[in-house]
């Protein structure tokens, strides 16, 4: 028996289902063309296979443009990683607009016309305690009674600290104080929405988004521990586009369950003309965007304890010298022992959080430092150092 289990283990091959083994890939089209002052930003890539190790692929080298149903026509300029941008448009709101995109291999693409819908404000934003965490949640509406459908997304923001405090760094040829420009104890992570966030008021006797749930972060979270942020923006989307993003949220989010929506084809508004049997992923909509910033600090929780972010930081001891105490130190030997402990031996860029001495009677002499791995003390490895420039 156990010799046919062996046999049958071997002969098991991986099955690649075609959507997932499929050689090609389609172009996956985000953004909005922002109406108003503000940027239009638009990013273009391309799918990658699941088993792919690339998670990114940006189109790059394309030429993108906005036109109206006037042929007025507003280039977008390419900066980093597929994105095309261009600066505040102050479009007109009784035109319609496209976007036009031809890449670096002459493929052309335009998505339809669409109109203008621009955003009302966010009223507010606030959050609720609960056992487990806060919950966080929008209010806006719409005196016009224009806007019936809406999406939002959102961008968090909190301080987070190293596990130790580095006060020290080499500068290549000895051991410097840090300054404050290059610290590494204190840093800002952040994260941006990853699912679908979509309401309608069409079926409301009033044009009002109440209590709207946007997400939740947990009392264990590294967020909260000391300060948070969070920006919501919000957007208006026609009926076309509100349709599209609940597809999206079906086809990503709530599958799985006999009872759960089946996979449908996602259908958007944007077309190659040059292949029409190509598949395009995305939807472009016109209008401005809303938003709204609130700051939670950790006085105005419950005194939570959130999950340690460091488990494994041992503290070692380095020793520049082992003469007896007292003993005059050379610089360039010092520095010689301590690149050679840390760059060779232990491998650490900046790892260095303390130092310790020996003291004999005429005084202190310096022999040494303690560090711990970069992960332990370089708080730049996960966020960055640099304040945003809205904290406060």
């Amino acid at each position: 028996m156990l010799l046919i289990t062996i046999i049958f283990a071997g002969c098991r091959k991986p099955y690649n289902p075609p959507a997932i083994a499929f050689a090609g890939s389609y172009l996956v089209v985000e953004g909005i063309i922002n109406s108003g002052s503000d940027s239009t930003v638009i990013k273009l890539s391309k799918t990658v296979k699941l088993s792919s190790k690339t998670t990114t692929n940006p189109v790059q080298g394309a030429i993108v443009a906005v036109e109206s149903n006037q042929n007025v026509v507003y280039p977008l300029t390419e900066t980093t990683n597929g994105n095309y941008v261009s600066a505040g448009l102050n479009l007109s709101n009784s035109q319609t607009y496209r976007l036009s995109i031809k890449t670096a291999n002459n493929e052309q693409y335009y998505s339809d016309y669409v109109p203008v819908l621009n955003s009302p404000p966010i009223d507010s934003v606030f959050f609720n305690v609960v056992s487990n965490g806060i919950n966080i949640y929008s209010n806006a509406h719409d005196p016009t009674n224009t806007v019936k459908y809406y999406r939002w997304d959102y961008e968090e923001t909190w301080i987070f600290h190293s596990n130790y405090l580095s006060g020290y760094v080499s500068n290549g040829d000895t051991v410097i104080n840090r300054n404050s420009s290059n610290q590494v104890y204190q840093c800002w992570g952040n994260d941006t929405s990853n699912t679908v966030l979509i309401g309608s008021t069409a079926n409301l006797s009033q044009d009002m988004v109440a209590n709207n749930p946007i997400t939740s972060v947990s009392s264990t979270s590294e967020k909260l521990g000391n300060k948070y942020s969070i920006l919501i923006k919000q957007y208006g989307l026609t009926g076309e586009a509100y349709t599209f993003w609940k597809n999206l949220k079906e086809n990503t989010e709530q599958l799985g369950g006999i009872f759960d929506a089946q996979p449908s084809q996602i259908n958007g508004n944007i077309h190659c003309i040059t292949n029409p049997a190509e598949p395009v992923i995305g939807y472009i909509s016109a209008g401005t965007i809303t938003s709204k910033r609130i700051f939670i600090t950790n006085q105005q929780l419950p005194p939570w304890l959130p999950t340690p972010a460091y488990t494994n930081c041992p503290l070692d001891s380095i020793y520049l010298d082992y003469d007896p105490p007292g003993a005059i130190i050379p610089i360039n030997q010092e520095n010689e022992y301590f690149n050679y402990n840390y760059l060779t031996q232990y491998n650490l860029l900046i790892p260095v959080q303390g130092l310790f001495f020996i003291s004999p009677v005429s005084g202190a002499h310096l022999i040494g430092h303690t560090g711990s791995t970069p992960e332990c003390v370089d708080c730049t490895l996960r966020g960055t150092n640099k304040q945003p420039s809205f904290w406060k």
